[in-house]
């Protein structure tokens, strides 16, 4: 059913996409997979892109030609600098991004490569034979044969979500968390841990009366040096 790929991503995160470009720009065929089409380059909780040590990520991600950048200054409403009051080395940039319009344009730029092809599925486990990965497997069992896989599950792996003295399954609120790989990897000898991700609780009512306005630096700004894409 499926042709063998060169690079099998799994999870179309912000890091699984750009893995994605990576592979396909090196002239790879690539398999995105990922369990919802819709969340796609989605952006939890701050839609933010850069700060003190994302800044200079994205910006080197960039230099590479990744599309974070590009994508972000797609999609900016608002670009400040940081550190500004100290040198040059501490500067970084950071855009708050309309969430629906960053998601949107990332899955653009994904489909319009002719070298990505997309499944929307739970990959549930690895096809590894004689020590070597060979593909992966779905949760319906079909087998998507693949030189070599990128595992960019992020909180998808395994995810639990704790509010309050609640735990449940999932990756991120109402959606659920992706199983079987965790435990193929413990079998193969990794070692499986946990890193915890907080999210602060969410104001219901906000004084504006208060509020002080802080507006964009000048739009001559950007975050990516490769396409300076025209604001909205």
């Amino acid at each position: 059913m499926f042709d063998q790929y060169d690079v099998i991503v799994v999870g179309a995160g912000h890091a699984g996409c750009e893995a994605a470009v990576a592979a396909a720009n090196m002239g790879c065929k690539v398999m995105l997979a990922t369990m919802n089409m819709q969340t796609i380059g989605q952006m939890s909780c701050n839609p933010a892109m850069g700060g003190v040590a994302k800044g200079q990520i994205v910006r080197e991600i960039d230099a590479l030609c990744g599309y974070s950048g590009i994508v972000t200054d797609h999609s900016m409403i608002q670009f400040r600098m940081l550190n500004r009051s100290k040198g040059p080395a501490m500067w970084s940039p950071r855009a708050q991004s309309d969430r629906m319009q960053f998601a949107g344009y990332w899955r653009y730029l994904l489909e319009q490569h002719p070298n990505i092809d997309f499944w929307q599925e739970m990959v549930s486990g690895l096809l590894v034979k004689d020590g070597r990965v060979q593909g992966v497997r779905t949760g319906m069992g079909l087998e998507i044969p693949g030189k070599s896989v990128v595992l960019t599950n992020g909180t998808f792996l395994n995810g639990i979500i704790h509010i309050g003295e609640k735990q449940f399954g999932g990756g991120r609120a109402g959606e659920s968390a992706a199983r079987g790989i965790t435990e193929q990897l413990v079998e193969l000898g990794f070692e499986a841990g946990r890193m915890k991700t907080g999210t602060p609780p969410v104001w219901i009512a906000v004084r504006w009366i208060t509020a002080k306005w802080r507006c964009s630096l000048a739009t001559s700004l950007w975050v990516s040096f490769l396409i300076q894409t025209p604001r909205c």
